[in-house]
């Protein structure tokens, strides 16, 4: 289908890849592996023909279609959902025009005995039977089985493609994808913006495609729930073998230390030799047998060992001064928005150095509770820190965290002190921000960049009590197992929000599970939690809890989507809890001032009807939360 020979990429005088070579056959799901910056986005772009080429051929099959899912889309404002999934069908879609002008033509003339009136009837039948063989019929049944499949409701049918979040808009841009009958699908991260629920409908549809898929993901179930094939890009070269992720990582570890034990023994015999080269040189009856040495030596092609590229990022977490032996104390903390309790007489107590995973499904307060803890959202009921905490937090959303209009190295400069200020372009260095890249702005930034940039922002300001949401999003694996590793190498106290059972596995000691506005804790590693509960992972539990709420749901209901709508609304929760939460602590500010000088408080323009309006859209952020809350409280 589609074949890569001698493909060569530069980019400033190196080589992003040099002389790659690879077939791509149908049938072949592919796994495109490396760390950020080895050239996975690029040599896609490269296959659909987005880029010009440096060296080498790529040959595509006559009448092959290929489909690219671009991280970067743009949708014409206006449509609606079906409207801009409708764009996948663009043969169909000229034909529908074409049909509806000749029976418009067909209704208005009357000159039943002409010739142009018959050439009209027999362009009717041409184009009919040619819309019918493209599936002109069936297009719109397959359109909404495909989107309903990616989490939409049939209500979100008719709603405009603007009134959804980037997230959403990237699933109708994939649904497009997966509705053309390409030959081959090329996916840039395809999971970023899907629930589980999803990812499972997705892996299913993936798993019975007949073409070639190239994907490029970090998640390592989907990879291997899906791949046939893994090719890694690594130095400048490709390691291809025909066998999913994880089975490809055991195998090419097996290759190396094959290698290491070859290239001892070569290292041996050349040793050898070379002492009988010295012998045998200083006498003359053994002179020819020392040249027939040497010409043996050069002769011999040096085994060579297959390096690894592990120069993601240097990360080392700094750690202040040493804290109390309890650095948070929860009591019958509560979370209520309006009516509605997100988190109901929590009682918890983190000791100094502990290790502590949150887990749970989404909306379940997991990250209610960190914001909590961190200082972001107020509540009710005792939380107290330990003397001489010092927090830092890295949280889930941060692109609200950065401000898009600053440079890389703007951010890193304004949050340094007179200390650690010389030493940001070394900090911004480890983490693979090199040379002018520091000059780029972090609003064109891709997810896993901004997160380097958040961890790299984080080493200018100690701390002995880490907290972080969902680290490992938009990550690469190799980024991953550093991250992973500076949160073991880290001598302060860790928690952390994570679903990801790889990252947290042998990470902590223990992990409190969200559930119905409880916590429970499972005194153990994530390995225990699972066992626990009687599951291998937490796609399991989503499943369980699926099926529950499926049964208990009547039939007209749909648990598939409910949960997809659960997903959905996080963003939205989210982005209610960090406006009310500022609200909160303006109103705060302004009932202090009152305290201390009311007089010269309310002497302030216009002070009344501010004071007031803060006050009405705290109320209806309140009421917006309550809303959301409790449709997904409905829904299990």
């Amino acid at each position: 289908m589609l074949n890569v020979h001698n493909l060569s990429v530069s980019f400033g005088g190196e080589y992003l890849f040099e002389e790659i070579s690879f077939r791509l056959n149908s049938g072949n799901r592919v796994g495109l592996v490396g760390k950020n910056g080895a050239g996975k986005s690029t040599l896609l772009k490269m296959l659909n023909r987005d880029m010009a080429l440096d060296t080498g051929v790529i040959a595509v099959e006559k009448d092959i279609k290929i489909g690219f899912l671009r991280q970067d889309i743009d949708f014409v404002q206006g449509r609606t959902v079906l409207d801009e999934a409708y764009q996948a069908f663009e043969e169909i879609k000229k034909l529908e025009l074409k049909l509806d002008e000749i029976n418009h033509q067909l209704a208005e003339r009357t000159d039943y005995e002409t010739d142009s009136y018959s050439q009209l009837i027999i362009d009717l039948n041409d184009v009919s039977h040619h819309y019918e063989i493209l599936g002109g019929y069936n297009y719109q049944g397959e359109t909404e089985k495909i989107l309903q499949g990616l989490g939409f409701r049939r209500e979100d049918f008719e709603k405009k493609t603007e009134t959804f979040s980037g997230g959403w808009r990237m699933r109708i841009e994939l649904a497009k994808l997966l509705l053309q009958s390409n030959d081959v699908l090329l996916l840039d991260e395809p999971t970023n913006h899907l629930d589980i629920e999803s990812i499972i409908w997705f892996e299913q549809f993936l798993n019975t495609y007949t073409g070639a898929v190239v994907i490029v993901s970090h998640d390592k179930m989907f990879l291997d729930n899906v791949t046939n094939r893994t090719i890694e890009i690594s130095l400048g070269r490709i390691y291809d073998y025909n066998k999913p992720y994880t089975q490809y990582l055991v195998l090419r570890n097996e290759i190396k230390q094959q290698q290491l034990n070859a290239q001892k023994n070569q290292e041996k015999e050349i040793q050898a030799a070379e002492r009988l080269i010295e012998k045998f040189r200083a006498k003359s009856t053994k002179a020819s047998m020392a040249q027939s040495l040497i010409k043996k030596l050069d002769k011999i092609e040096r085994i060579e060992v297959d390096e690894d590229d592990n120069s993601v990022m240097s990360l080392r977490f700094p750690i202040s001064v040493t804290p109390g032996k309890v650095v948070v104390e929860i009591e019958q903390l509560s979370k209520a928005y309006g009516s509605n309790s997100v988190l109901s007489d929590i009682n918890l107590l983190i000791e100094r150095n502990s290790k502590t995973a949150f887990v749970g499904q989404n909306g379940q307060g997991k990250s209610t509770l960190a914001k909590i803890i961190v200082g972001e959202l107020q509540h009710e009921g005792h939380l107290k820190l330990g003397h001489n905490v010092q927090i830092g937090y890295f949280a889930q959303n941060q692109a609200e965290y950065l401000d898009g209009s600053k440079t890389i190295l703007d951010t890193m400069i304004d949050a340094a002190n007179e200390k650690n200020r010389s030493k940001v372009r070394d900090i911004l260095g480890s983490f693979l921000f090199r040379g002018d890249e520091v000059e780029k702005y972090v609003k064109i930034l891709s997810g896993g960049e901004r997160n380097r940039l958040a961890l790299a922002k984080m080493l200018l300001q100690p701390f002995n009590v880490l907290v972080m949401d969902e680290p490992t999003n938009h990550l690469d694996i190799k980024s991953k197992n550093v991250l992973k590793q500076a949160c073991l190498n880290f001598e302060g106290t860790l928690i952390l929000v994570s679903h990801d059972r790889d990252f947290l596995q042998g990470l902590t000691n223990k992990v409190y599970e969200f559930k119905d506005q409880r916590i429970n804790e499972y005194l153990g590693d994530v390995d225990f939690y699972l066992e626990q509960r009687k599951v291998e992972n937490f796609r399991a539990i989503e499943k369980k809890q699926a099926l529950v709420v499926e049964k208990t749901k009547p039939k007209e209901s749909n648990s598939f989507q409910d949960q997809k709508k659960i997903k959905s609304l996080k963003n939205q929760l989210s982005s209610v809890e960090s406006k009310v939460s500022s609200l909160e602590k303006e109103l705060k500010a302004i009932d202090h001032d009152l305290l201390v000088d009311y007089e010269k408080t309310i002497q302030k323009p216009n002070f009344f009807d501010t004071y007031q309006a803060k006050k009405n859209k705290l109320e209806k952020l309140m009421q917006n939360w309550e809303s959301l809350t409790i449709d997904i409280e409905s829904m299990g």
